[in-house]
């Protein structure tokens, strides 16, 4: 299904599949719980933005991986009983990959389901993620989280 490249054998014509492969990895990755695999994705200098009015962009933007870590997967993984981001379709713009999908979880302090639909916008360069844009439903977040 997904074809695997390495950089050393990457042409220019094939970057966008390249790009593709990384991001798809990275989600299968993060449904795995391997963090080290998704941070490995990311360029150090990775800037990372939540939906304006969601939960965790109080910290936006989260620069780097270890601001992600903290930031975001930290509190997903101990706010939230099955936190998942579940992509449906990947969609190739070149240096750009959109994923489109639904976010599905509990969250813990009010005992609320999640299942709201999200767009991701990725930029790639050089075989890492380097910027992030996540577009979800706020509204149903916010309610979600909301005792």
């Amino acid at each position: 299904m997904t074809q695997s490249m390495s950089l050393s054998n990457m042409s220019l014509s094939n970057m966008s599949l390249s790009n593709m492969d990384l991001i798809r990895n990275l989600y299968t990755a993060f449904a795995k719980g391997d963090v080290p695999a998704v941070l490995g994705s990311l360029s150090p200098e990775m800037e990372w933005r939540e939906a304006d009015g969601f939960l965790y962009a109080d910290g936006n933007p989260y620069v780097g991986p270890n601001a992600i870590l903290n930031g975001v997967f930290m509190r997903l993984a101990t706010e939230w009983k099955g936190f998942a981001a579940n992509p449906e379709h990947f969609h190739d713009a070149g240096d750009t990959v959109i994923v489109t999908g639904r976010y599905t979880g509990v969250y813990h302090a009010t005992g609320k389901a999640l299942n709201a639909q999200f767009a991701h916008v990725w930029t790639v360069k050089d075989g890492k993620a380097t910027h992030f844009q996540q577009y979800t439903d706020t509204l149903q977040a916010s309610q979600v989280a909301k005792p």
